[in-house]
């Protein structure tokens, strides 16, 4: 059964970020900035969780993993905002 996961990182060197986010874009859909929302099993999250631990910092950096539940049965994603329109992003970011 899969989770869906918010998951938010705060990367304190632009390389390791650049990193990070290359990392996650293979595992979820990119939100915003450092904000990615995954469709995980138990082991894919051991798994991101490992690879991430292998790129990151460990006393400067943090990843959050925010766990909303069962991905089945949610429904449609429904995100709103403040400020700035939210907009869906298909095409591939690239960081530089």
């Amino acid at each position: 059964m899969r989770n869906t996961y918010v998951v938010t990182y705060d990367i304190a060197d632009d390389k390791r970020l650049r990193h990070v986010f290359k990392q996650m874009r293979g595992w979820g859909d990119h939100l915003q900035d450092s904000v990615f929302e995954c469709q995980l099993t138990p082991s894919d999250l051991v798994r991101l969780r490992s690879e991430l631990s292998e790129l990151i910092h460990h006393t400067e950096d943090q990843v959050l993993f925010i766990d909303l539940g069962p991905a089945e049965g949610r429904g449609d994603r429904v995100i709103t905002a403040l400020g700035k329109p939210y907009v869906c992003v298909d095409a591939p970011c690239i960081v530089v």
